[in-house]
């Protein structure tokens, strides 16, 4: 598994590139502070609850919590799941908060 730093995503999200971002924090979580990603709790994960996922087993596929940890744990578990090209983002939704504030992603799956 690769890492992205917040700056790397801002950047291709804002040239408008199409980006598979997940979240994988909790509900509530997401609810207070989110960058746009698309929710999928990292116990989602590891109980292999990815259907939503299978489309994207061979392509990019970015993964970020509230620090890094946990999203380093969903991506290793997608990875065992087969999923091809998963990168960690470094910092997680901190990182991005500190960097960009209240900025969305753009062009998110």
């Amino acid at each position: 598994m690769q890492n992205i730093t917040v700056e790397e995503l801002q950047q291709r999200s804002a040239s408008g590139e199409k980006l598979n971002v997940i979240d994988v924090r909790e509900p509530a979580e997401y609810t207070e502070y989110n960058i746009g990603a698309k929710l999928i709790p990292l116990g989602n994960i590891m109980n292999m609850q990815v259907d939503e996922l299978e489309d994207l087993k061979h392509e990019e596929l970015i993964v970020h919590c509230k620090s890094g940890a946990r999203s380093m744990q969903a991506g290793m578990m997608l990875e065992q799941m087969g999923f091809t090209n998963v990168k960690n983002v470094v910092g997680g939704a901190l990182a991005w908060k500190e960097k960009f504030g209240d900025e969305k992603l753009q062009g998110t799956v």
